[in-house]
Order: structure tokens, then C-alpha cells, then sequence
């Protein structure tokens, strides 16, 4: 059973960046496939990006690609989105998941475990 926890929300203007945490705890977390998920008001919540389980490879949604990064560090049991140029548009509630397979996963159904999420908000 993994925990996960996620920091680092705000509120920013646009072109800003912010750098969430999602800390792991109950078990290690360099056995899962890691992802980041993000819900704005009345919408679904949908893939942002995922990481393999050593973190070589990666995969990010297109309206993030080139102004996020996902990273982890297994050694800390923590994975990390950081991200920039921030539009009003990435406004959302973001959340960390970790998925026990064994290919990168890109949907809802493949994840095991979720965080409650932490709010972004970025202000035009």
C-alpha cells in the first residue's frame, strides 16, 4: 500500500513556474511507474505526464509538453513536476498516482494508487 501526498500548489500569474512534490510513504516507490493527473472545475481529470520506474523515460500530455518536467527520486520516495510558463489554462487540481505495471500508463484505469491532490491556480 503506497501513500502519496502532494505539495506545492499556489496561487501564480501567468509565465510563472511552480514545482510539485508528491512524497510516497508505506512502501517504496521505485517499483512503480509514476504519473501526474490534473481536474479543472467541471472537467475530467486527465493525464499530465508519467515516468518510468528509474525515471529514464517519459511521457507528457501535449498542452504541457516543453513547459513541464517530470522527474523522481527514488532514493527520497518522491516524484517532482516542475513547471513553467504557466497559463491560466493549467489552472486545476493536480494529482500524483502510482501504477504497479509494466508499461508507461497514460489512463486513469492503470494507476493503483492517489493522492488528494493540491490546488493550482494561475491568475492572467
Amino acid at each position: 500500500q503506497v501513500q502519496l501526498v502532494e505539495s506545492g500548489g499556489g496561487l501564480v500569474q501567468a509565465g510563472d513556474s511552480l514545482r510539485l512534490s508528491c512524497a510516497a510513504s508505506g512502501d517504496t516507490i521505485n517499483s512503480y511507474f509514476m504519473g501526474w493527473f490534473r481536474q479543472a472545475p467541471g472537467k475530467e481529470r486527465g493525464f499530465v505526464a508519467a515516468i518510468t520506474w528509474n525515471g529514464r523515460n517519459t511521457y507528457y500530455a501535449d498542452s504541457v509538453k516543453g513547459r513541464f518536467t517530470i522527474s523522481r527520486d527514488n532514493a527520497q520516495n518522491t516524484m517532482y513536476l516542475q513547471m513553467n510558463s504557466l497559463k491560466p489554462e493549467d489552472t486545476s487540481v493536480y494529482y500524483c498516482a502510482a501504477a504497479y505495471t509494466i508499461t508507461l500508463p497514460t489512463r486513469l484505469a492503470e494507476y493503483n494508487y492517489w493522492g488528494q491532490g493540491t490546488q493550482v491556480t494561475v491568475s492572467s
